[in-house]
């Protein structure tokens, strides 16, 4: 997954808790966008705030997000004609999913991208998570 001119590239889509502690991973092509898995993160939690930087601002995510019956907690792309208000002080907490990506990066098997099977990599992305975990 992900081979191209530039080498190895595979996008990761992280959810985490409330504590910064992975709960679900997801794998995607590099060129492919954010929000393409956005409620496939999503599925199954009942959260009471997503927090999402600008990748993740659809209308159609954000609706899906409101059905759960969550806020939204997401920071509108510069050209959306009418921008969403956005609570500034719950979006800070968004530096946990940020801190779990430099947490991954430490171990270097995932930094470097030795496994070149797609399912091989989700594996040792949940090993990694698991350490984390017990962290």
């Amino acid at each position: 997954m992900g081979k191209s001119r530039g080498g190895l590239t595979t996008k990761i889509h992280a959810a985490v808790d409330a504590l910064g502690n992975p709960v679900r991973l997801l794998l995607t092509p590099g060129q492919a966008s954010e929000y393409g898995q956005a409620e496939a993160l999503l599925d199954g939690f009942t959260p009471d705030q997503v927090l999402a930087d600008k990748g993740y601002d659809s209308d159609a995510f954000v609706e899906s997000i409101q059905r759960v019956g969550a806020e939204a907690v997401i920071p509108s792309r510069k050209n959306r004609q009418q921008p969403r208000p956005l609570d500034r002080h719950i979006y800070k907490d968004r530096n946990l999913v940020e801190r779990f990506f430099q947490k991954l990066k430490q171990f270097r098997r995932i930094a470097t991208r030795y496994e070149r099977l797609a399912k091989n990599y989700q594996s040792m992305l949940s090993l990694v998570s698991a350490v984390i975990w017990l962290a």
